[in-house]
């Protein structure tokens, strides 16, 4: 009878925590709103770019609700282990070091960081190629991680948002920024306050600090579950040509990932 009693007891549970599985219809997706052309705020007051448009087709694909929830960089990750937020879109790259905290869907893009600085001035990404300069990046992301590590012979100035950066570039407080080469290009130099300015230096691709790519980030309690959704969207969106109509749009140059997970 005991034994008999446990085995029900037992598959109760099991139901139990099958009918609690989240079935993720609806979803609060993190997104930043400052990181042009993948996510802004256009002058309607509404989030536009490259991401918002991807985020879209990938939530018809998994037909969910899906709220989009700004927020900066930096609070991302720490909105996400709160609940604030099921998951984070905004070019989050997949590292070793963010995977010990959170989880990730496969890449759905990837490309270089690039220098930017005045035009004609040559810099490369060493630290004696950058000794006495001040570079400015992004707080929380691989860039500062990069940067701190690779350019020691430089001041680190760290800022909130990319924006920032761009403010204080043009104004000659810091000699030169590390960033997404598209983010660099389509968010300054191809704007009017970009004038004078360019990519100076060769592109960097390290695996290592800047992942394999930028992947949906996630809880890892959830990963089972939302990963799999995401994945799926992934390859669907990928498979009937969305992705490549999108990337398009705003590129002149492949993104799509170069490894697969």
């Amino acid at each position: 009878m005991k034994t008999r009693l446990l085995a029900l007891a037992l598959l109760a549970a099991a139901s139990l925590a099958h009918a609690q599985a989240p079935e993720w219809k609806k979803l609060r997706i993190g997104v930043e709103g400052a990181y042009p052309p993948f996510s802004e705020i256009g002058p309607d007051g509404k989030l536009k770019g490259f991401e918002i448009e991807l985020l879209q087709a990938y939530c018809a694909e998994m037909k969910a609700q899906c709220t989009l929830v700004q927020q900066d960089f930096d609070g991302l990750i720490p909105a996400l282990q709160s609940r604030k937020v099921d998951a984070i879109f905004a070019s989050v790259s997949i590292t070793e070091e963010r995977q010990k905290v959170i989880a990730f869907s496969k890449p759905y893009y990837n490309t270089p960081a690039r220098l930017i600085a005045k035009a004609g001035v040559k810099l490369e990404p060493t630290a004696a190629g950058l000794k006495g300069k001040k570079i400015g990046v992004q707080r929380g992301t691989t860039h500062e991680t990069y940067a701190t590590k690779t350019f020691t012979q430089s001041e680190i100035v760290r800022y909130a948002s990319q924006d920032q950066v761009f403010l204080d570039l043009k104004s000659g407080r810091i000699d030169a920024t590390l960033m997404d080469s598209p983010a660099g290009d389509f968010g300054f130099l191809k704007k009017p306050e970009g004038k004078g300015f360019a990519f100076s230096g060769a592109a960097i691709l390290d695996d290592k600090i800047f992942g394999v790519g930028t992947g949906v980030g996630m809880r890892k309690a959830d990963e089972a579950t939302l990963a799999k959704k995401f994945n799926a969207a992934i390859d669907a969106v990928q498979a009937n040509g969305t992705f490549k109509k999108l990337a398009d749009k705003y590129f002149d140059y492949d993104i799509a990932p170069r490894t697969k997970q």
